[in-house]
């Protein structure tokens, strides 16, 4: 099997020049980089402010595990009363990953979580917006392999974009189609 970067080189720049009519290989749409999310406002909201420490750290140390990278947390920039959410208070956590990194989690994301997560079927093809980028909702972060499920304080949904710099929607839908996403 094939790494992401050869596949990318190998196969799927010459089948979208067979395609589109691309001349250059540089106008050919690549993934630029991954940004995983996730926000944790419904965990934290109404609790002390060392329970939301401990529930911040704990998802951030899974969320460090699944990606390889070290998160940044996000604070609330206003606050919300009907969301018990008060001005700087830690919601969220974020990351941006690029080049190695960035492949090895998209490989581990096709390869091994999505088929393991519950009732999947394959990647709806409106989840690719305009731009040509993918959003992805994962549900449980415990089909990753590198979180052990009995260790696992708290189970929580994160959010998967996968960037790219197409011009258009059907250039990106190909492109994942030829990387091998298991789009329906």
């Amino acid at each position: 099997m094939l790494r992401l970067p050869e596949k990318y080189k190998k196969e799927v720049i010459p089948a979208m020049k067979e395609k589109f009519g691309y001349t250059n290989d540089m106008a050919i749409p690549k993934i630029t980089k991954v940004v995983v999310n996730t926000g944790f406002g419904r965990l934290v909201s109404g609790k002390t402010s060392d329970e939301q420490k401990k529930i911040s750290e704990a998802i951030a140390n899974d969320l460090s595990l699944i990606v390889g990278q070290r998160v940044l947390l996000t604070q609330a920039k206003k606050a919300i009363s009907s969301f018990k959410i008060r001005k700087g208070q830690t919601i969220g956590a974020a990351v941006t990953l690029r080049g190695k990194r960035m492949y090895d989690f998209i490989e581990r994301l096709i390869h091994i979580a999505l088929p393991r997560s519950r009732d999947f079927q394959g990647i709806d093809p409106k989840s690719i917006d305009k731009n040509g980028n993918l959003t992805i909702g994962i549900k449980e972060h415990i089909v990753f392999p590198e979180i052990l499920p009995e260790k696992t304080k708290f189970i929580f949904s994160f959010e998967v974009t996968i960037v790219t710099n197409a011009k258009k929607r059907e250039e990106s839908l190909e492109l994942f189609k030829l990387l091998g996403f298991p789009i329906k």
